[in-house]
């Protein structure tokens, strides 16, 4: 297994996003924002934050590959990577891209680090608050030398979810909330904080996912896809539900598949 000192890594992200991102931040021309696709964003922010990310991280790692979300829309056999044996990167140069264009706070830089299929560390950094969180398998979740977990679950009427984009008329009924961030990175983060209880999410690019799912189960949560299988960070079909426990996560599931 690689031994990649996550402090370094944790660097590196501040560094790009304080050097490539957080300049165009609130700053971005006409010709610095292109769709990918109908509602598809893409900034110059992305593409050049995302090379220099694939330059420095393969550095670090020399056996390993690189999957970054604008390298698969160029072309989608770069997804192949996570098919091999080798190290993998993935990389989620700006989530919320959207967001990041409408000038709104809540984008982040997401990596992960997968290797034969499972991820073996994940960092989410978030640029405006200049904190990086990090979890590793079997070591927990940290962010600036403190240990952070998931509390225990309350009653459902008293939970707070992201729901992608929009939640199911009875499981709004039934929670304390739904709300959609515009940002995978920021409700993970804010699982691990606390703030959300659960969240449940119908795509699942692994960059946007492989490095989250970690976080939340390394704090304690319980997460699996709505029909019950672990996730693997791959292009998967289905939709993934993550909860403080079990026992919650099966209510929840019972709401959203009713």
């Amino acid at each position: 297994m690689p031994n990649i000192d996550p402090l370094r890594v944790a660097t590196i992200l501040g560094e790009i996003s304080a050097e490539v991102i957080l300049p165009r931040f609130q700053k971005l021309a006409s010709g610095d924002v292109r769709e990918k696709g109908p509602g598809d964003l893409v900034t110059i922010a992305d593409t050049e934050a995302e090379a220099v990310l694939t330059r420095r991280l393969g550095a670090l790692l020399p056996s390993s590959r690189v999957v970054g979300e604008e390298a698969v829309s160029a072309d989608a056999k770069v997804l192949g990577h996570l098919d091999g044996e080798d190290p993998v990167w993935i990389l989620d140069p700006v989530d919320g891209t959207a967001n990041f264009v409408k000038g709104s706070k809540r984008f982040a830089v997401i990596v992960a680090l997968v290797v034969a299929g499972r991820t073996m560390q994940g960092w989410i950094h978030d640029p405006m608050a200049g904190r990086t969180t990090i979890a590793e398998q079997g070591g927990g979740v940290w962010r600036d030398g403190r240990r952070l977990g998931i509390a225990a679950a309350g009653a459902l009427a008293g939970m707070t979810g992201a729901a992608g984009y929009r939640g199911t008329a009875r499981l709004a009924a039934e929670v304390g909330g739904l709300l959609c961030q515009g940002s995978a990175a920021h409700d993970y983060l804010d699982l691990v904080d606390n703030k959300l209880q659960f969240a449940y999410f119908r795509r699942l690019h692994p960059w946007d996912h492989a490095a989250g799912v970690l976080l939340h189960a390394e704090a304690g949560g319980y997460n699996a896809l709505l029909d019950g299988q672990a996730y693997r960070p791959v292009p998967t079909p289905g939709s993934i539900l993550l909860a403080p426990d079990r026992p919650s996560w099966d209510r929840l599931a019972q709401l959203i598949g009713a």
